[in-house]
C-alpha cells in the first residue's frame, strides 16, 4: 500500500508525493451545475425587455423588463432595489432604465429628485421638472383624491381617498414626533380630516386648523370636549403645523399649482432647491411621493416607473418604511415597478434594533423587491450585504472588486454579472460624474 513519502530527501522529484486519485467523471444537469458556477451556467432570463448591456461571463446581451419577468414567472413582483457606493454608476443605470422603458410607454415617475439630476432626463423626453423650493410659487397638495378607477362607485372612492390622507398625515405627524400617535391623537386626526371633507382637496391649513379649533361639538361622538381633544392633541397639531409655517412652508400648504400630466412620459418633482436635515427631507419626499401616488389610480391601465432616488432618507423613518411598504404591496394591482436607490443594503436596518419592528418591516420591504441589483460595496458591508440577499460566497467575493457600472444582478433565482453599457447619446443625460471629471454636462 502506498503511503506519504516523509522522509526528508534533496533532489528532484523528492518530497512528499501522493499518488494521483483516480475518480469518476461527475456527470450533473446545467439545473444543478449552476448552484456552484452562478455566473457561467444560467438558464437565462429571455431576450423580451430593455437592453442594459453584457453579462461578463458569457458576454451575452442582458434585458430586463420587471413586468415580462413577472408574467413569465422570473419573479414575484416587479419592485427592485439597487444599491452601490458614491460614484460607481448607480445613478446612471436608473436614469437609463428609466429612458429605455419610457421608448415602450412605460410612464415614469420621480416624487423627489434631492440632487437634482432628473432634470436633463425629464427634458430629453419632452417635459420639464416641477421645482418646489422655498420663494417658488409652486405649492403641491399632497392631500389631492386623484382620478377615480373606473368601475369604483363614488362612495367608495371617497371612502379610499380618505383612508389614504389619513394615513399620510399618521406618518408625517409620527416621524416627526418619532413616536406612534396615541389614541386620542388618531381620533382628533380623523375628526380633523372628516371635519373638511366637503372640500374634495381640502389643504394641510384646513386640517391644521380644524385640529387647533375643532367645532364645539367635534368631540361628541367620543364623549369628549372640544377643549380636551386640543389638550390631548396639541403635540400632533403642532408638528403638523410645520409643514405649513415652519421650515417646510410654501410647499404643501395651498391648491397644487401644477397638476400632474397624465399623458406626460415622466413626471419629475424637483427638489434641490431645498436644504435641512434629514427628516424635513424626508418629509417632503413623502409628500411628493403621496401627491404622485394620485396618477398611479389612473385608470389608462398604462404600467408605471416610481423611482425613489436617496430612498435611504425614507428609511430611517419607521413610519415612512411603514407607508412605502403599504404602497409596494399594491404594485402589482396597480401595474407599479417600483425602484428603491440606496448606498447600501445596511441602509434597511437603519431603522432600528435588531429584532425591531422597524427591521422586520425594512426586511419585509427588501422581501418585495424581486430585483436585486448590487454595484461595489465597502468591505465592511459585504457579511451584511450576503445575509440580506442570500448571495454565495462566489457572488459576495465580487462585491468589493466590481469596477465602475458593473453590477450583481439578482433576478429572482437569477444571477448575473452585468456590464451596464451606455450609448453615445445617453452619456451626457445620465452621466453625473461628467463635471467631477472635468467634463461639462450637456443639455438635451
Amino acid at each position: 500500500m502506498k503511503r506519504w513519502d516523509t522522509t526528508s530527501r534533496r533532489g528532484s522529484g523528492r518530497g512528499k508525493a501522493l499518488l494521483p486519485l483516480r475518480t469518476p467523471a461527475h456527470r450533473a444537469t446545467t439545473r444543478n451545475l449552476q448552484a456552484l458556477y452562478p455566473f457561467v451556467i444560467d438558464s437565462g432570463l429571455g431576450t423580451k425587455g430593455v437592453y442594459i448591456g453584457r453579462q461578463t461571463s458569457t458576454d451575452a446581451s442582458f434585458v430586463h423588463d420587471p413586468w415580462q419577468h413577472y408574467r413569465s414567472g422570473v419573479v414575484t413582483n416587479p419592485n427592485m432595489l439597487l444599491a452601490g457606493v458614491i460614484g460607481r454608476g448607480k445613478s446612471a443605470l436608473a436614469k437609463s432604465l428609466a429612458l429605455r422603458l419610457s421608448a415602450f410607454g412605460v410612464r415614469i415617475y420621480v416624487p423627489g429628485d434631492p440632487k437634482g439630476e432628473w432634470a436633463p432626463v425629464a427634458q430629453a423626453l419632452g417635459t420639464r421638472p416641477i421645482t418646489l423650493g422655498r420663494g417658488l410659487p409652486t405649492r403641491i397638495n399632497p392631500l389631492d383624491p386623484g382620478v377615480r378607477p373606473r368601475g369604483m362607485a363614488e362612495s367608495d372612492w371617497l371612502r379610499e381617498v380618505q383612508v389614504r390622507r389619513l394615513s399620510l398625515l399618521a406618518a408625517l405627524a409620527e416621524t416627526t414626533l418619532d413616536r406612534r400617535l396615541t389614541p386620542v391623537e388618531r381620533t382628533a386626526l380623523v375628526l380633523a380630516v372628516e371635519a373638511v371633507s366637503a372640500n374634495r382637496a381640502p389643504i394641510l391649513p384646513e386640517i391644521v386648523h380644524a385640529l387647533m379649533s375643532p367645532h364645539p361639538d367635534a368631540g361628541a361622538s367620543v364623549n369628549m370636549t372640544a377643549r380636551e381633544l386640543i389638550d390631548e392633541s396639541r403635540n400632533l397639531s403642532l408638528e403638523l403645523r410645520r409643514l405649513v409655517v415652519g421650515d417646510l412652508a410654501g410647499l404643501f400648504d395651498g391648491p397644487t399649482t401644477h397638476a400632474l400630466d397624465f399623458t406626460a412620459p415622466i413626471q419629475v418633482l424637483d427638489t434641490s432647491r431645498l436644504a435641512g436635515d434629514d427628516t424635513a427631507i424626508a418629509l417632503l419626499m413623502t409628500c411628493a411621493s403621496a401627491w404622485m401616488e394620485t396618477a398611479l389610480h389612473s385608470p389608462d391601465g398604462r404600467q408605471r416607473l416610481v423611482v425613489y432616488d436617496e430612498a435611504w432618507r425614507m428609511l430611517r423613518h419607521l413610519a415612512l418604511v411603514r407607508r412605502m411598504q403599504s404602497q409596494w404591496k399594491l404594485s402589482r394591482a396597480l401595474g407599479v415597478a417600483n425602484l428603491a436607490v440606496v448606498h447600501r443594503i445596511s441602509d434597511l436596518g437603519a431603522v432600528g434594533a435588531s429584532g425591531s419592528e422597524a427591521v422586520a418591516l425594512a426586511q419585509g420591504l427588501l422581501a418585495d423587491c424581486s430585483t436585486r441589483i448590487v454595484y461595489a460595496q465597502e468591505s465592511d458591508q459585504v457579511d451584511i450585504t450576503a445575509s440580506a440577499l442570500g448571495l454565495t460566497d462566489v457572488e459576495a467575493e465580487q462585491l468589493v472588486h466590481l469596477p465602475r457600472g458593473r453590477g450583481l444582478w439578482k433576478v429572482g433565482r437569477h444571477s448575473a454579472i452585468v456590464d451596464h453599457i451606455l450609448g453615445a447619446d445617453e452619456m451626457p443625460i445620465v452621466d453625473t460624474d461628467q463635471r467631477m471629471r472635468g467634463q461639462e454636462r450637456v443639455q438635451p
